[in-house]
């Protein structure tokens, strides 16, 4: 099993997530976030001041699939999340020793 993490854009939360179940992905965590890379945030104004937007919103989706699902995993969350421009986000994958479901005990390798 992997651990995917993607970071992106907060408007392609749906579509992330509707290619994840299409892929057969029976669950996923998501959590609102704060960061930047590349894009190094942005200057705004609010009431006629100017201020620096050093942290930009974005969305956090955590899944867990198998590992044969992987690379077909990866490859929806790209698609699914790219709009072409900075900011579009990452995709961390990182082994997953074992899954316990807190209800039964159950262990799954």
């Amino acid at each position: 099993m992997v651990l995917l993490k993607a970071i992106c854009r907060p408007d392609k939360v749906d579509a992330v997530k509707d290619a994840l179940i299409a892929l057969g992905a029976s669950g996923l965590t998501v959590t609102e976030v704060r960061g930047h890379g590349q894009q190094k945030g942005h200057t705004a104004v609010y009431r006629g001041q100017e201020y620096n937007v050093s942290l930009l919103p974005k969305v956090q989706i955590e899944v867990v699939v198998d590992d044969r699902l992987k690379s077909e995993a990866v490859t929806a969350v790209m698609e699914a999340a790219k709009t072409g421009q900075i900011g579009d986000g990452r995709i961390f994958v990182m082994p997953v020793e074992a899954s316990y479901r807190i209800r039964t005990g159950e262990l799954e390798l």
